[in-house]
Protein backbone atom coordinates (compact mmCIF):
# COMPACT_ATOMS: atom_id res chain seq x y z
CA UNK A 1 0.00 0.00 0.00
CA UNK A 2 1.07 3.31 -0.69
CA UNK A 3 2.29 5.55 2.12
CA UNK A 4 -0.01 9.29 1.55
CA UNK A 5 2.19 11.84 1.60
CA UNK A 6 1.34 14.46 4.33
CA UNK A 7 3.06 17.69 4.08
CA UNK A 8 4.23 20.19 7.10
CA UNK A 9 5.02 23.52 6.05
CA UNK A 10 6.74 25.74 8.59
CA UNK A 11 6.47 29.81 8.44
CA UNK A 12 7.44 32.42 10.89
CA UNK A 13 4.09 34.47 9.61
CA UNK A 14 1.12 33.57 6.90
CA UNK A 15 1.50 37.26 5.43
CA UNK A 16 1.30 38.76 1.63
CA UNK A 17 4.56 37.98 0.61
CA UNK A 18 6.47 35.69 -2.04
CA UNK A 19 7.52 33.07 0.55
CA UNK A 20 4.07 33.28 2.12
CA UNK A 21 1.92 33.05 -0.81
CA UNK A 22 3.68 30.43 -2.42
CA UNK A 23 3.38 28.11 1.22
CA UNK A 24 -0.62 28.78 1.03
CA UNK A 25 -0.79 28.11 -2.45
CA UNK A 26 1.01 24.79 -2.10
CA UNK A 27 -0.80 23.98 1.16
CA UNK A 28 -4.17 24.29 -0.97
CA UNK A 29 -2.60 22.57 -3.83
CA UNK A 30 -2.00 19.52 -2.23
CA UNK A 31 -5.51 18.59 -0.42
CA UNK A 32 -6.79 18.93 -4.41
CA UNK A 33 -3.94 16.34 -5.42
CA UNK A 34 -4.50 13.48 -2.44
CA UNK A 35 -2.12 14.55 0.23
CA UNK A 36 -2.33 15.77 3.41
CA UNK A 37 -1.70 19.69 4.25
CA UNK A 38 -0.54 21.29 7.33
CA UNK A 39 1.00 24.80 8.18
CA UNK A 40 2.79 25.78 11.28
CA UNK A 41 3.07 29.46 11.79
CA UNK A 42 3.14 32.10 14.24
CA UNK A 43 -0.02 33.75 12.89
CA UNK A 44 -0.50 36.09 9.63
CA UNK A 45 -3.15 37.74 7.69
CA UNK A 46 -3.83 34.78 5.31
CA UNK A 47 -4.37 33.19 7.99
CA UNK A 48 -8.25 34.03 7.85
CA UNK A 49 -8.31 32.40 4.12
CA UNK A 50 -6.80 29.20 4.96
CA UNK A 51 -9.30 26.67 4.15
CA UNK A 52 -9.29 25.29 7.43
CA UNK A 53 -11.26 22.22 6.21
CA UNK A 54 -8.71 21.00 3.86
CA UNK A 55 -5.22 22.50 5.52
CA UNK A 56 -4.45 21.86 9.11
CA UNK A 57 -2.98 24.99 11.02
CA UNK A 58 -0.46 24.22 13.96
CA UNK A 59 0.30 27.38 16.04
CA UNK A 60 3.77 28.48 16.83
CA UNK A 61 6.28 30.90 17.99
CA UNK A 62 8.23 29.31 15.10
CA UNK A 63 9.34 33.01 14.37
CA UNK A 64 11.27 33.70 17.46
CA UNK A 65 15.26 33.44 17.24
CA UNK A 66 15.21 32.88 21.01
CA UNK A 67 17.01 29.22 21.49
CA UNK A 68 14.52 28.29 24.42
CA UNK A 69 11.80 28.55 22.12
CA UNK A 70 13.62 26.89 18.95
CA UNK A 71 13.83 24.01 21.48
CA UNK A 72 9.96 24.08 22.23
CA UNK A 73 8.77 24.13 18.59
CA UNK A 74 11.26 21.33 18.12
CA UNK A 75 9.67 19.04 20.45
CA UNK A 76 5.60 20.41 19.55
CA UNK A 77 7.00 20.22 16.09
CA UNK A 78 8.17 16.25 17.29
CA UNK A 79 4.62 15.59 18.63
CA UNK A 80 2.30 16.62 15.53
CA UNK A 81 4.98 14.82 13.29
CA UNK A 82 4.27 11.44 14.27
CA UNK A 83 0.98 12.07 15.43
CA UNK A 84 -0.45 12.89 12.44
CA UNK A 85 2.19 10.93 10.28
CA UNK A 86 4.10 14.15 8.24
CA UNK A 87 6.52 12.75 6.20
CA UNK A 88 7.52 15.62 4.44
CA UNK A 89 8.77 18.75 6.77
CA UNK A 90 8.93 22.13 4.20
CA UNK A 91 11.22 24.57 5.85
CA UNK A 92 10.84 28.32 4.58
CA UNK A 93 12.75 30.42 6.49
CA UNK A 94 15.58 30.30 8.80
CA UNK A 95 14.65 29.93 12.73
CA UNK A 96 12.18 27.83 12.10
CA UNK A 97 14.68 25.70 9.57
CA UNK A 98 16.37 24.82 12.62
CA UNK A 99 13.72 23.49 14.85
CA UNK A 100 12.55 21.84 11.69
CA UNK A 101 15.90 20.61 11.07
CA UNK A 102 16.31 18.31 14.68
CA UNK A 103 12.46 17.50 14.09
CA UNK A 104 13.41 15.47 11.14
CA UNK A 105 16.47 13.86 12.96
CA UNK A 106 14.70 12.94 16.07
CA UNK A 107 11.56 11.76 13.62
CA UNK A 108 13.40 10.40 10.75
CA UNK A 109 11.14 12.42 8.38
CA UNK A 110 12.54 13.82 5.14
CA UNK A 111 13.67 17.86 5.57
CA UNK A 112 12.69 20.58 2.67
CA UNK A 113 13.92 23.97 2.43
CA UNK A 114 12.88 26.87 0.17
CA UNK A 115 15.96 29.46 -0.19
CA UNK A 116 13.99 32.79 -0.45
CA UNK A 117 16.91 35.30 -0.24
CA UNK A 118 19.87 36.44 -0.71
CA UNK A 119 20.30 36.32 3.47
CA UNK A 120 23.18 39.06 5.06
CA UNK A 121 25.85 37.04 6.18
CA UNK A 122 28.41 39.63 6.93
CA UNK A 123 30.40 36.93 9.97
CA UNK A 124 31.04 33.76 10.29
CA UNK A 125 28.07 32.65 13.15
CA UNK A 126 25.69 34.67 10.98
CA UNK A 127 27.02 32.16 7.81
CA UNK A 128 26.75 29.34 10.04
CA UNK A 129 23.24 30.40 11.03
CA UNK A 130 22.02 30.68 7.33
CA UNK A 131 23.34 27.65 6.65
CA UNK A 132 20.63 25.62 8.22
CA UNK A 133 18.93 26.07 4.81
CA UNK A 134 21.50 23.79 3.55
CA UNK A 135 21.21 20.88 5.42
CA UNK A 136 18.30 19.86 4.30
CA UNK A 137 17.12 16.52 1.59
CA UNK A 138 16.32 19.21 -0.63
CA UNK A 139 17.03 23.00 -1.04
CA UNK A 140 14.88 24.88 -3.42
CA UNK A 141 16.04 28.13 -5.33
CA UNK A 142 13.41 30.12 -6.01
CA UNK A 143 15.16 31.33 -9.37
CA UNK A 144 18.41 31.19 -11.16
CA UNK A 145 19.92 33.96 -9.67
CA UNK A 146 19.81 32.34 -5.88
CA UNK A 147 21.03 29.61 -7.39
CA UNK A 148 24.00 31.01 -8.23
CA UNK A 149 24.17 32.98 -5.26
CA UNK A 150 23.78 29.60 -3.16
CA UNK A 151 26.86 28.12 -5.27
CA UNK A 152 28.64 30.97 -4.91
CA UNK A 153 28.65 31.59 -1.28
CA UNK A 154 27.88 28.45 0.26
CA UNK A 155 29.65 25.43 -1.86
CA UNK A 156 30.94 24.10 1.42
CA UNK A 157 27.65 23.25 2.54
CA UNK A 158 26.70 21.37 -0.83
CA UNK A 159 27.41 17.51 -1.27
CA UNK A 160 26.16 14.88 -3.82
CA UNK A 161 23.87 13.85 -1.26
CA UNK A 162 21.38 16.82 -1.06
CA UNK A 163 19.85 17.71 -3.98
CA UNK A 164 19.62 21.99 -4.60
CA UNK A 165 17.50 22.77 -7.74
CA UNK A 166 15.30 25.36 -9.01
CA UNK A 167 11.30 26.45 -8.74
CA UNK A 168 10.80 29.30 -10.30
CA UNK A 169 8.15 30.77 -7.81
CA UNK A 170 4.41 31.42 -9.27
CA UNK A 171 1.52 33.40 -8.95
CA UNK A 172 -2.24 32.52 -9.66
CA UNK A 173 -2.72 33.62 -13.20
CA UNK A 174 -6.51 33.90 -12.87
CA UNK A 175 -6.15 36.37 -9.79
CA UNK A 176 -3.92 38.49 -11.42
CA UNK A 177 -6.56 38.82 -14.50
CA UNK A 178 -7.05 42.15 -16.31
CA UNK A 179 -10.43 40.29 -17.42
CA UNK A 180 -11.30 39.85 -14.16
CA UNK A 181 -11.18 43.57 -12.92
CA UNK A 182 -14.66 45.11 -12.30
CA UNK A 183 -14.97 48.44 -14.22
CA UNK A 184 -17.07 49.58 -10.72
CA UNK A 185 -14.33 49.03 -8.42
CA UNK A 186 -11.95 50.36 -10.79
CA UNK A 187 -13.18 53.52 -11.05
CA UNK A 188 -13.67 53.55 -7.36
CA UNK A 189 -10.06 53.11 -6.91
CA UNK A 190 -9.10 55.59 -9.05
CA UNK A 191 -11.58 58.66 -6.86
CA UNK A 192 -10.45 57.25 -3.38
CA UNK A 193 -6.98 57.73 -4.64
CA UNK A 194 -7.81 61.27 -6.84
CA UNK A 195 -6.12 59.60 -9.99
CA UNK A 196 -6.90 61.97 -13.18
CA UNK A 197 -7.94 59.77 -15.89
CA UNK A 198 -6.27 62.19 -18.28
CA UNK A 199 -2.61 61.57 -16.95
CA UNK A 200 -0.27 58.77 -17.68
CA UNK A 201 -0.41 56.96 -14.41
CA UNK A 202 3.14 54.83 -13.01
CA UNK A 203 2.78 52.67 -10.16
CA UNK A 204 5.75 51.81 -7.79
CA UNK A 205 4.33 48.86 -5.27
CA UNK A 206 6.63 47.48 -2.88
CA UNK A 207 6.84 48.07 0.84
CA UNK A 208 8.96 51.36 2.33
CA UNK A 209 12.97 50.12 2.69
CA UNK A 210 15.98 52.06 1.02
CA UNK A 211 16.63 49.28 -1.33
CA UNK A 212 13.09 48.84 -2.85
CA UNK A 213 14.57 52.09 -4.62
CA UNK A 214 11.89 54.98 -3.95
CA UNK A 215 14.32 57.87 -3.29
CA UNK A 216 15.86 56.78 -6.92
CA UNK A 217 12.26 56.65 -8.49
CA UNK A 218 11.75 60.08 -6.77
CA UNK A 219 14.71 61.51 -8.24
CA UNK A 220 14.12 59.65 -12.23
CA UNK A 221 10.48 61.56 -11.92
CA UNK A 222 12.26 64.56 -11.56
CA UNK A 223 14.44 64.02 -14.20
CA UNK A 224 11.69 62.87 -16.43
CA UNK A 225 10.59 66.46 -16.32
CA UNK A 226 13.66 68.31 -16.21
CA UNK A 227 15.71 66.45 -18.95
CA UNK A 228 12.52 65.31 -21.55
CA UNK A 229 9.95 68.10 -20.55
CA UNK A 230 7.59 65.33 -19.79
CA UNK A 231 4.87 66.79 -16.88
CA UNK A 232 1.59 64.98 -17.56
CA UNK A 233 1.82 61.79 -15.93
CA UNK A 234 1.02 61.43 -12.19
CA UNK A 235 2.62 58.62 -10.01
CA UNK A 236 1.31 56.25 -6.98
CA UNK A 237 4.38 55.03 -4.45
CA UNK A 238 2.34 52.19 -3.02
CA UNK A 239 3.24 50.25 -0.27
CA UNK A 240 3.42 50.87 3.81
CA UNK A 241 6.47 52.15 5.58
CA UNK A 242 6.16 49.07 8.48
CA UNK A 243 7.02 51.58 11.26
CA UNK A 244 9.86 53.09 9.07
CA UNK A 245 8.65 56.49 9.64
CA UNK A 246 12.16 58.30 9.43
CA UNK A 247 12.47 56.79 5.81
CA UNK A 248 8.88 57.73 5.08
CA UNK A 249 9.64 61.08 6.34
CA UNK A 250 12.78 61.48 3.65
CA UNK A 251 10.58 60.47 1.38
CA UNK A 252 8.00 63.03 1.73
CA UNK A 253 10.81 65.66 2.10
CA UNK A 254 12.53 64.94 -1.34
CA UNK A 255 9.45 64.63 -2.94
CA UNK A 256 9.28 68.30 -1.38
CA UNK A 257 12.24 69.32 -2.76
CA UNK A 258 11.43 68.58 -6.15
CA UNK A 259 8.29 70.28 -6.02
CA UNK A 260 6.95 67.08 -6.86
CA UNK A 261 3.73 66.99 -4.15
CA UNK A 262 1.28 67.38 -7.41
CA UNK A 263 2.80 64.62 -9.28
CA UNK A 264 3.24 61.68 -6.43
CA UNK A 265 0.93 60.12 -4.01
CA UNK A 266 1.83 57.91 -1.08
CA UNK A 267 -0.60 55.41 -0.69
CA UNK A 268 0.36 52.67 2.27
CA UNK A 269 -1.66 49.49 1.14
CA UNK A 270 -4.10 48.01 -1.31
CA UNK A 271 -6.02 45.06 -0.05
CA UNK A 272 -6.72 44.17 -4.25
CA UNK A 273 -3.05 44.42 -5.96
CA UNK A 274 -4.67 43.70 -9.29
CA UNK A 275 -6.81 46.23 -9.13
CA UNK A 276 -3.89 48.52 -7.95
CA UNK A 277 -1.96 47.31 -11.65
CA UNK A 278 -5.23 48.06 -13.54
CA UNK A 279 -5.12 51.51 -13.06
CA UNK A 280 -1.41 51.93 -14.23
CA UNK A 281 -0.03 52.86 -17.57
CA UNK A 282 3.32 51.05 -16.64
CA UNK A 283 4.47 49.83 -13.25
CA UNK A 284 7.86 49.55 -12.10
CA UNK A 285 10.51 47.83 -9.67
CA UNK A 286 13.00 50.20 -8.99
CA UNK A 287 15.32 47.62 -6.50
CA UNK A 288 18.54 48.38 -5.95
CA UNK A 289 19.43 45.42 -4.22
CA UNK A 290 19.06 42.41 -6.07
CA UNK A 291 15.03 40.49 -5.87
CA UNK A 292 15.18 36.99 -4.93
CA UNK A 293 11.99 36.83 -7.49
CA UNK A 294 10.75 39.80 -7.90
CA UNK A 295 6.78 39.46 -7.92
CA UNK A 296 6.16 43.00 -8.53
CA UNK A 297 7.56 42.28 -12.24
CA UNK A 298 5.32 38.81 -13.04
CA UNK A 299 2.17 40.64 -11.58
CA UNK A 300 2.19 44.07 -13.49
CA UNK A 301 2.98 41.19 -16.92
CA UNK A 302 0.19 38.78 -15.92
CA UNK A 303 -2.15 41.91 -15.60
CA UNK A 304 -0.94 43.06 -19.29
CA UNK A 305 0.70 46.06 -17.95
CA UNK A 306 4.44 46.93 -19.10
CA UNK A 307 7.37 46.52 -16.59
CA UNK A 308 9.94 48.82 -16.12
CA UNK A 309 12.41 46.99 -13.34
CA UNK A 310 16.02 47.11 -12.41
CA UNK A 311 18.72 44.82 -14.08
CA UNK A 312 19.26 42.70 -11.18
CA UNK A 313 18.21 39.53 -9.85
CA UNK A 314 15.10 38.02 -10.46
CA UNK A 315 13.63 40.52 -12.61
CA UNK A 316 16.39 39.68 -14.87
CA UNK A 317 15.08 36.10 -15.51
CA UNK A 318 11.42 37.25 -15.58
CA UNK A 319 11.07 40.86 -17.72
CA UNK A 320 12.07 40.10 -21.41
CA UNK A 321 13.72 43.15 -22.22
CA UNK A 322 11.76 45.63 -25.01
CA UNK A 323 9.46 42.36 -25.59
CA UNK A 324 7.43 42.52 -21.93
CA UNK A 325 9.32 45.75 -20.73
CA UNK A 326 12.62 47.31 -20.00
CA UNK A 327 15.57 46.73 -17.46
CA UNK A 328 17.35 49.35 -16.65
CA UNK A 329 20.67 50.40 -14.62
CA UNK A 330 19.26 49.68 -10.80
CA UNK A 331 21.61 52.42 -9.70
CA UNK A 332 20.75 55.09 -11.92
CA UNK A 333 18.15 57.22 -11.96
CA UNK A 334 19.05 59.23 -15.40
CA UNK A 335 18.31 55.62 -17.13
CA UNK A 336 15.23 54.90 -14.94
CA UNK A 337 14.08 58.34 -16.21
CA UNK A 338 14.84 57.18 -20.13
CA UNK A 339 13.19 54.19 -20.07
CA UNK A 340 9.66 56.21 -18.49
CA UNK A 341 10.18 58.43 -21.33
CA UNK A 342 10.41 55.94 -24.15
CA UNK A 343 7.23 53.95 -22.60
CA UNK A 344 5.43 57.26 -22.26
CA UNK A 345 6.21 57.95 -26.08
CA UNK A 346 4.69 54.53 -27.58
CA UNK A 347 0.92 54.49 -28.50
CA UNK A 348 -1.60 52.83 -26.80
CA UNK A 349 -1.22 49.67 -29.60
CA UNK A 350 2.10 49.36 -28.69
CA UNK A 351 1.77 49.60 -24.47
CA UNK A 352 -0.72 46.79 -24.88
CA UNK A 353 1.36 44.76 -27.59
CA UNK A 354 3.63 44.57 -24.48
CA UNK A 355 1.38 43.71 -22.31
CA UNK A 356 0.43 41.43 -24.59
CA UNK A 357 3.51 39.68 -24.36
CA UNK A 358 3.66 39.81 -21.06
CA UNK A 359 0.74 37.93 -20.09
CA UNK A 360 2.31 35.32 -22.36
CA UNK A 361 5.28 35.32 -20.70
CA UNK A 362 3.95 34.32 -17.34
CA UNK A 363 1.23 31.86 -18.47
CA UNK A 364 3.96 30.09 -19.75
CA UNK A 365 6.37 30.15 -16.92
CA UNK A 366 5.20 31.15 -13.99
CA UNK A 367 1.82 30.31 -13.20
CA UNK A 368 1.10 28.80 -9.84
CA UNK A 369 0.25 25.89 -11.31
CA UNK A 370 3.53 24.49 -12.42
CA UNK A 371 4.95 25.91 -9.42
CA UNK A 372 2.74 23.50 -6.73
CA UNK A 373 3.24 20.82 -9.70
CA UNK A 374 6.66 20.82 -8.98
CA UNK A 375 7.16 21.26 -5.68
CA UNK A 376 4.88 17.82 -5.47
CA UNK A 377 6.66 15.93 -7.76
CA UNK A 378 9.61 16.82 -5.84
CA UNK A 379 8.01 15.75 -2.40
CA UNK A 380 7.26 12.33 -3.73
CA UNK A 381 10.31 11.62 -5.28
CA UNK A 382 12.35 12.11 -1.92
CA UNK A 383 9.23 9.62 -0.24
CA UNK A 384 10.11 7.31 -2.90
CA UNK A 385 13.65 6.97 -2.62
Amino acid sequence: MTTKLNVLQVIPKLGYGGAETGCYDIAHFLPENDCGSFIATSGGELLKFVKKDKVKIFRLPVHSKNPLLIIFNTLALVIYIIFFKINIIHARSRAPAWSCYFASLLTRRVFVTTFHGTYNFKSKIKKFYNSIMLRAKLTIAGSNFIFTHINENYSEYLNKEKKLRVIFRGINIDYYNAKNISILKKEKLKHEWNLSSNKFTILLPGRLTYWKGQEKFIESLNILIEDYNISNFQAVILGSDQGRKVYAKKLENLVQRYSLNKKIKFISGCKEMPLAYSLADVVVSASIEPEAFGRVSVEAQSMGKPIIASNIGGSKETVINKKTGFLYQYDDPRELAKSLNTVIQLSQDELESLGNEGRKNITKKFDIETMCQSNLKEYKKLIKN
